[in-house]
Protein backbone atom coordinates (compact mmCIF):
# COMPACT_ATOMS: atom_id res chain seq x y z
CA UNK A 1 0.00 0.00 0.00
CA UNK A 2 2.47 2.45 0.69
CA UNK A 3 3.97 2.51 -2.69
CA UNK A 4 0.03 3.39 -3.80
CA UNK A 5 0.06 6.26 -1.04
CA UNK A 6 3.70 7.25 -3.16
CA UNK A 7 1.87 7.24 -6.49
CA UNK A 8 -1.16 9.13 -5.11
CA UNK A 9 0.86 11.77 -3.50
CA UNK A 10 3.41 12.62 -6.01
CA UNK A 11 0.77 12.07 -9.05
CA UNK A 12 -1.32 14.99 -6.84
CA UNK A 13 1.66 17.08 -5.84
CA UNK A 14 2.65 17.47 -9.52
CA UNK A 15 -0.57 18.94 -10.55
CA UNK A 16 -0.18 21.15 -7.51
CA UNK A 17 -2.87 19.59 -5.12
CA UNK A 18 -2.31 19.33 -1.75
CA UNK A 19 -2.35 16.04 0.08
CA UNK A 20 -3.07 15.24 3.43
CA UNK A 21 -3.47 11.40 4.95
CA UNK A 22 -5.38 10.33 7.87
CA UNK A 23 -3.80 7.88 10.46
CA UNK A 24 -5.92 4.53 11.45
CA UNK A 25 -8.00 4.35 8.23
CA UNK A 26 -11.65 5.74 8.42
CA UNK A 27 -11.62 5.91 12.31
CA UNK A 28 -9.04 8.54 11.97
CA UNK A 29 -11.28 10.52 9.87
CA UNK A 30 -13.65 10.03 13.13
CA UNK A 31 -10.54 11.50 15.12
CA UNK A 32 -9.26 13.83 12.61
CA UNK A 33 -5.56 12.22 12.86
CA UNK A 34 -5.12 13.86 10.08
CA UNK A 35 -1.27 15.26 8.64
CA UNK A 36 0.39 16.81 5.30
CA UNK A 37 1.95 14.33 3.04
CA UNK A 38 4.71 15.78 1.18
CA UNK A 39 7.13 14.28 -1.63
CA UNK A 40 9.36 13.75 1.20
CA UNK A 41 7.12 12.26 3.33
CA UNK A 42 6.62 9.65 0.76
CA UNK A 43 10.50 9.13 0.07
CA UNK A 44 12.13 5.75 0.70
CA UNK A 45 8.33 4.02 1.39
CA UNK A 46 7.98 2.13 -1.63
CA UNK A 47 10.07 -0.96 -0.25
CA UNK A 48 8.43 -1.00 2.82
CA UNK A 49 5.62 -3.75 3.23
CA UNK A 50 1.87 -2.49 5.11
CA UNK A 51 1.51 1.42 5.28
CA UNK A 52 2.88 4.05 6.68
CA UNK A 53 -0.52 5.19 7.86
CA UNK A 54 -1.67 2.44 9.43
CA UNK A 55 -4.87 0.99 9.74
CA UNK A 56 -7.61 -0.11 12.02
CA UNK A 57 -11.30 -1.29 12.12
CA UNK A 58 -13.83 1.48 12.27
CA UNK A 59 -17.09 0.53 14.66
CA UNK A 60 -18.15 4.23 14.75
CA UNK A 61 -17.44 5.06 10.52
CA UNK A 62 -20.10 2.23 10.81
CA UNK A 63 -22.81 3.86 11.69
CA UNK A 64 -24.70 6.58 10.42
CA UNK A 65 -23.30 9.40 12.70
CA UNK A 66 -19.75 8.67 12.67
CA UNK A 67 -19.58 9.18 9.11
CA UNK A 68 -21.79 12.88 9.43
CA UNK A 69 -18.09 13.50 12.27
CA UNK A 70 -15.96 11.88 9.44
CA UNK A 71 -17.74 14.39 6.93
CA UNK A 72 -17.09 17.41 9.15
CA UNK A 73 -13.75 16.60 9.70
CA UNK A 74 -12.98 16.12 5.45
CA UNK A 75 -14.55 19.31 5.17
CA UNK A 76 -12.97 21.60 7.95
CA UNK A 77 -9.47 20.69 6.72
CA UNK A 78 -10.57 21.45 3.56
CA UNK A 79 -9.85 17.76 2.34
CA UNK A 80 -12.48 18.19 -1.28
CA UNK A 81 -11.75 14.38 -2.42
CA UNK A 82 -10.88 11.02 -0.72
CA UNK A 83 -8.60 7.89 -2.06
CA UNK A 84 -8.90 4.76 -0.44
CA UNK A 85 -6.96 1.95 -0.53
CA UNK A 86 -8.21 -1.57 0.83
CA UNK A 87 -10.51 -4.79 0.55
CA UNK A 88 -14.07 -4.63 1.03
CA UNK A 89 -14.97 -3.23 3.97
CA UNK A 90 -12.81 -0.05 2.84
CA UNK A 91 -14.59 0.19 -0.45
CA UNK A 92 -18.11 -0.18 1.03
CA UNK A 93 -17.09 2.57 3.11
CA UNK A 94 -16.08 4.58 -0.01
CA UNK A 95 -19.20 4.21 -2.04
CA UNK A 96 -21.12 5.22 1.57
CA UNK A 97 -19.42 8.47 1.30
CA UNK A 98 -20.17 8.77 -1.82
CA UNK A 99 -23.75 7.95 -1.88
CA UNK A 100 -25.02 9.52 1.10
CA UNK A 101 -23.40 13.17 0.81
CA UNK A 102 -21.97 12.62 -2.79
CA UNK A 103 -18.36 12.94 -1.30
CA UNK A 104 -15.54 12.60 -3.99
CA UNK A 105 -14.22 9.25 -3.47
CA UNK A 106 -11.57 6.59 -5.38
CA UNK A 107 -10.83 3.09 -4.66
CA UNK A 108 -7.75 1.27 -4.85
CA UNK A 109 -7.41 -2.38 -4.69
CA UNK A 110 -5.27 -3.49 -1.91
CA UNK A 111 -5.81 -7.57 -0.66
CA UNK A 112 -3.21 -10.38 -0.71
CA UNK A 113 -6.96 -12.71 -1.27
CA UNK A 114 -7.01 -11.25 -4.55
CA UNK A 115 -10.81 -11.04 -4.37
CA UNK A 116 -11.96 -7.52 -5.26
CA UNK A 117 -13.67 -7.29 -8.67
CA UNK A 118 -13.15 -5.11 -11.53
CA UNK A 119 -9.04 -5.84 -11.32
CA UNK A 120 -6.93 -8.94 -12.37
CA UNK A 121 -4.87 -7.54 -9.79
CA UNK A 122 -4.71 -6.54 -6.29
CA UNK A 123 -2.04 -5.05 -4.59
CA UNK A 124 -0.52 -7.53 -2.41
CA UNK A 125 -1.18 -10.36 -4.11
CA UNK A 126 2.42 -11.23 -5.91
CA UNK A 127 3.89 -10.60 -2.44
CA UNK A 128 1.64 -12.86 -0.28
CA UNK A 129 1.79 -15.84 -3.26
CA UNK A 130 5.64 -15.32 -3.35
CA UNK A 131 5.99 -15.72 0.47
CA UNK A 132 3.74 -18.93 0.00
CA UNK A 133 6.36 -20.08 -2.68
CA UNK A 134 9.31 -19.43 -1.03
CA UNK A 135 7.94 -21.86 2.22
CA UNK A 136 7.49 -24.35 -0.48
CA UNK A 137 10.34 -24.26 -1.82
CA UNK A 138 11.87 -24.58 1.39
CA UNK A 139 9.81 -27.55 2.67
CA UNK A 140 10.23 -29.48 -0.50
CA UNK A 141 13.63 -29.60 0.06
CA UNK A 142 12.97 -31.14 3.96
CA UNK A 143 10.06 -33.05 2.36
CA UNK A 144 11.96 -35.01 -0.15
CA UNK A 145 15.40 -35.53 2.10
CA UNK A 146 13.19 -37.29 4.84
CA UNK A 147 10.33 -38.70 2.29
CA UNK A 148 7.86 -36.75 4.09
CA UNK A 149 4.25 -35.33 3.34
CA UNK A 150 3.79 -31.78 4.10
CA UNK A 151 0.69 -29.67 4.12
CA UNK A 152 0.79 -26.40 3.88
CA UNK A 153 -1.48 -23.87 4.94
CA UNK A 154 -2.04 -20.60 3.44
CA UNK A 155 -4.26 -17.30 3.70
CA UNK A 156 -8.17 -17.36 2.32
CA UNK A 157 -10.68 -17.23 4.73
CA UNK A 158 -13.25 -17.24 1.93
CA UNK A 159 -11.18 -18.06 -1.34
CA UNK A 160 -8.37 -19.92 -2.31
CA UNK A 161 -6.81 -17.52 -4.79
CA UNK A 162 -2.91 -17.54 -2.90
CA UNK A 163 -3.43 -21.29 -2.64
CA UNK A 164 -4.02 -21.89 -6.21
CA UNK A 165 -1.47 -19.36 -7.56
CA UNK A 166 1.36 -20.38 -4.81
CA UNK A 167 -0.01 -24.35 -5.14
CA UNK A 168 0.71 -24.33 -9.23
CA UNK A 169 3.61 -22.38 -9.41
CA UNK A 170 5.02 -24.90 -6.43
CA UNK A 171 4.35 -28.07 -8.12
CA UNK A 172 1.73 -29.01 -5.20
CA UNK A 173 0.47 -32.28 -5.90
CA UNK A 174 -2.97 -31.40 -4.52
CA UNK A 175 -4.37 -28.09 -3.38
CA UNK A 176 -7.70 -27.53 -1.44
CA UNK A 177 -9.59 -24.25 -1.97
CA UNK A 178 -13.05 -23.26 0.01
CA UNK A 179 -14.89 -23.15 -3.74
CA UNK A 180 -14.09 -26.84 -4.94
CA UNK A 181 -15.30 -29.37 -2.96
CA UNK A 182 -12.41 -31.78 -1.93
CA UNK A 183 -12.24 -35.84 -0.95
CA UNK A 184 -9.39 -36.45 1.60
CA UNK A 185 -9.96 -40.23 0.62
CA UNK A 186 -9.37 -39.25 -3.07
CA UNK A 187 -6.13 -37.21 -1.92
CA UNK A 188 -4.76 -40.44 0.03
CA UNK A 189 -5.22 -42.14 -3.22
CA UNK A 190 -3.47 -40.29 -5.36
CA UNK A 191 -0.69 -40.28 -2.66
CA UNK A 192 -0.66 -44.47 -2.35
CA UNK A 193 -0.32 -44.00 -6.62
CA UNK A 194 2.32 -41.22 -6.55
CA UNK A 195 4.19 -43.77 -4.27
CA UNK A 196 3.81 -46.90 -6.40
CA UNK A 197 5.24 -44.56 -8.64
CA UNK A 198 8.39 -44.17 -6.73
CA UNK A 199 7.42 -40.80 -5.29
CA UNK A 200 8.31 -40.54 -1.60
CA UNK A 201 7.65 -37.11 -0.95
CA UNK A 202 4.50 -34.54 -1.86
CA UNK A 203 3.63 -31.10 -1.05
CA UNK A 204 -0.34 -30.47 -0.34
CA UNK A 205 -1.13 -26.59 0.00
CA UNK A 206 -4.65 -25.56 1.73
CA UNK A 207 -6.79 -22.27 2.19
CA UNK A 208 -7.00 -21.40 5.83
CA UNK A 209 -10.85 -21.24 4.73
CA UNK A 210 -11.25 -24.75 3.21
CA UNK A 211 -9.90 -26.90 6.35
CA UNK A 212 -7.01 -26.87 8.91
CA UNK A 213 -3.91 -28.33 8.02
CA UNK A 214 -3.34 -30.10 11.32
CA UNK A 215 -6.49 -31.59 10.88
CA UNK A 216 -5.23 -32.94 6.83
CA UNK A 217 -2.22 -33.97 8.31
CA UNK A 218 -3.73 -36.30 10.70
CA UNK A 219 -6.13 -37.76 8.47
CA UNK A 220 -3.27 -38.40 5.98
CA UNK A 221 -1.24 -40.27 8.52
CA UNK A 222 -4.11 -41.87 10.17
CA UNK A 223 -5.48 -43.41 6.83
CA UNK A 224 -2.23 -43.95 5.09
CA UNK A 225 0.66 -44.37 7.47
CA UNK A 226 2.65 -41.84 5.40
CA UNK A 227 4.72 -40.05 7.52
CA UNK A 228 3.00 -36.13 7.17
CA UNK A 229 3.92 -32.52 9.09
CA UNK A 230 2.21 -29.61 8.72
CA UNK A 231 2.74 -25.91 8.21
CA UNK A 232 0.40 -22.72 9.03
CA UNK A 233 2.22 -19.62 7.11
CA UNK A 234 -0.32 -16.93 8.71
CA UNK A 235 0.45 -13.43 8.92
CA UNK A 236 4.32 -13.69 7.13
CA UNK A 237 2.32 -13.65 4.37
CA UNK A 238 1.13 -10.07 5.09
CA UNK A 239 4.20 -8.67 5.65
CA UNK A 240 7.87 -8.25 4.05
CA UNK A 241 9.36 -6.07 1.20
CA UNK A 242 6.74 -6.33 -1.33
CA UNK A 243 7.76 -7.50 -5.07
CA UNK A 244 8.12 -5.50 -7.93
CA UNK A 245 5.58 -6.36 -9.55
CA UNK A 246 3.69 -5.13 -6.20
CA UNK A 247 5.61 -1.83 -6.15
CA UNK A 248 4.85 -0.98 -9.35
CA UNK A 249 0.96 -2.44 -9.38
CA UNK A 250 0.69 0.19 -6.42
CA UNK A 251 2.42 2.99 -8.13
CA UNK A 252 0.51 2.91 -11.02
CA UNK A 253 -2.90 2.53 -9.49
CA UNK A 254 -2.27 5.24 -7.05
CA UNK A 255 -1.03 7.90 -9.53
CA UNK A 256 -4.37 6.78 -12.14
CA UNK A 257 -6.53 7.06 -8.75
CA UNK A 258 -5.20 10.76 -8.29
CA UNK A 259 -5.48 11.71 -11.59
CA UNK A 260 -9.00 10.38 -12.23
CA UNK A 261 -9.95 12.11 -8.90
CA UNK A 262 -8.64 15.53 -10.31
CA UNK A 263 -10.17 14.95 -13.27
CA UNK A 264 -13.76 14.86 -11.76
CA UNK A 265 -14.55 11.67 -11.50
CA UNK A 266 -15.76 9.46 -8.35
CA UNK A 267 -17.73 6.77 -6.72
CA UNK A 268 -15.08 4.57 -8.58
CA UNK A 269 -12.32 1.52 -7.82
CA UNK A 270 -9.15 1.92 -9.96
CA UNK A 271 -7.58 -1.74 -11.51
CA UNK A 272 -5.58 -3.26 -14.26
CA UNK A 273 -6.99 -5.32 -16.99
CA UNK A 274 -3.80 -7.11 -18.29
CA UNK A 275 -1.38 -4.47 -18.65
CA UNK A 276 -4.36 -1.89 -19.28
CA UNK A 277 -5.54 0.42 -15.93
CA UNK A 278 -8.72 0.68 -16.24
CA UNK A 279 -11.96 1.95 -13.41
CA UNK A 280 -15.38 0.58 -12.32
CA UNK A 281 -18.21 2.11 -10.27
CA UNK A 282 -18.18 0.97 -6.76
CA UNK A 283 -21.79 -0.16 -7.08
CA UNK A 284 -20.14 -2.72 -9.42
CA UNK A 285 -17.31 -3.82 -7.91
CA UNK A 286 -18.88 -4.67 -4.44
CA UNK A 287 -22.09 -6.59 -6.15
CA UNK A 288 -20.20 -8.76 -8.20
CA UNK A 289 -18.05 -11.78 -7.25
CA UNK A 290 -14.76 -12.46 -8.59
CA UNK A 291 -14.18 -16.09 -8.88
CA UNK A 292 -11.20 -18.45 -9.35
CA UNK A 293 -10.08 -19.92 -12.55
CA UNK A 294 -11.42 -23.68 -12.23
CA UNK A 295 -8.72 -24.51 -14.90
CA UNK A 296 -5.65 -24.10 -12.89
CA UNK A 297 -7.34 -26.34 -10.01
CA UNK A 298 -7.33 -28.84 -13.09
CA UNK A 299 -3.87 -27.88 -13.90
CA UNK A 300 -2.78 -28.57 -10.82
CA UNK A 301 -3.79 -32.34 -11.05
CA UNK A 302 -2.58 -32.85 -14.65
CA UNK A 303 0.97 -31.66 -12.94
CA UNK A 304 0.86 -33.85 -10.52
CA UNK A 305 0.37 -36.83 -12.58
Amino acid sequence: MNAAIRGVVRAALGRGVEVKGFYHGYQGIVDNEIIPLESITVGGIISRGGTILRTARSKSFMEAEGRKKALRNLTENGIEGLIIIGGDGSLTGARKMHEEFGFPVMGVPGSIDNDISGTDMCIGFDTAVNVALEAIDRVRDTAYSHERVFVIEVMGRHNGFIALEAGLAGGAEAVIIPEVPYSLLQICDSLRNMYDRGKRSSIIVVAEGAARASDIKEFISRTTGYEARYLVLGHMQRGGSPTAFDRVLGVRLGAFAANRLLSGFSGEMVGVDGTKLVSHPLTYVLSTQRTVDPEKLLLVDVMAK
